[in-house]
């Protein structure tokens, strides 16, 4: 059976390579252990698809093909089912991802089986026209691949993150000179002055001054921020939300929260840490009129 080795290397490698784009990190999703056997159990399915794809081509079983085109559209749905539930789950969040934070994570799942195939088709390829060292090789290459087309940019790629002094003017809440919120109770000011932190993120460009002015973006600064300092609120403390403004002018964001753990230089750490998200990624700067009005 000359296609038994390289079907084995591909789905076995495949469903490696599944396994070592899975992260269970702060944002604590996919749930171990059910949404991490979830995720394996389709890689698996995306490596065996990849891997049968070279041989069922050489014996020209076109039928079995076509279950590639099946499988697409399986993954498709892979993306609306995440969606539907981290759109439930962020009813229940202190501080919510945001529609954009939570679609982007839906994409993810489903490009990753997508690589989980093509992985597995190069593995199977290789083995079979080379043999299983040089396919061990390749499976190597795949996988870094695989992750190195995983990693995308981050807050610390488009921003300056430094600290901020947060300033109470009456009953206006600023970090720096930018105006925040209101509060009317001289106890809340008082616990804002006292535990709050406040950054200052100033985009390098006016590409990324773009993508920092999106909400979607900005809601998913909060939501990691606090998600990793944790926040001092509850569902009927809603003025103690983190917030983050922008200043119209200069397109600086200013955040504002009041942490569990106050601690400025984890707080710096945790926001230049914050995905970009594709949603909110804007280039105005490719365009000839964005070009000449920078100029």
């Amino acid at each position: 059976m000359p296609f038994l080795l390289p079907v084995v290397m591909g789905v076995v490698l495949g469903t490696l390579a599944r396994y070592f784009m899975l992260k269970v990190d702060y944002r604590q999703y996919p749930s171990y252990p059910h949404g991490v056997v979830t995720h394996l159990s389709l890689g698996f399915i995306a490596a065996v698809l990849g891997a049968v794809a070279v041989p069922a081509l050489l014996e020209e079983e076109f039928a079995a093909v076509s279950f590639l085109a099946l499988a697409a559209q399986q993954f498709r749905e892979v993306r609306s089912s995440e969606r539907e539930l981290l759109f439930s789950l962020d009813k229940s969040e202190l501080v919510q991802r945001g529609p954009d934070y939570i679609e982007g994570i839906a994409r993810v799942f489903e490009s990753r089986n997508y690589l989980v195939m093509i992985t597995a088709l190069i593995i199977s390829t290789v083995t079979y026209s080379t043999g299983w060292v040089l396919g061990t090789i390749a499976s190597i290459l795949a996988v870094l691949v695989s992750n190195r087309l995983m990693s995308g940019r981050r807050i610390d790629d488009i921003a300056k993150v430094r600290p901020a002094k947060i300033n109470i003017d009456g009953a206006n809440v600023f970090v720096e000179d930018i105006h925040i919120m209101n509060l009317g109770g001289d106890e809340t000011r008082k616990t804002v002055l006292k535990r709050g932190l406040g950054v200052i993120l100033e985009p390098v460009n006016d590409n990324e001054r773009d993508t920092l002015a999106n909400t979607g973006q900005r809601m998913a600064i909060v939501h990691d921020a606090a998600s990793q300092l944790g926040i001092y609120k509850d569902v009927d403390t809603p003025e103690f939300t983190p917030l983050v403004r922008r200043d119209t002018d200069t397109g600086r964001i200013a955040l504002l929260i009041l942490p569990i753990e106050m601690d400025m230089e984890f707080l710096i750490m945790a926001v230049k840490g914050v995905p970009v998200l594709e949603s909110a990624t804007r280039k105005p700067l490719k365009s000839k009129a964005g070009k000449m009005a920078e100029d």
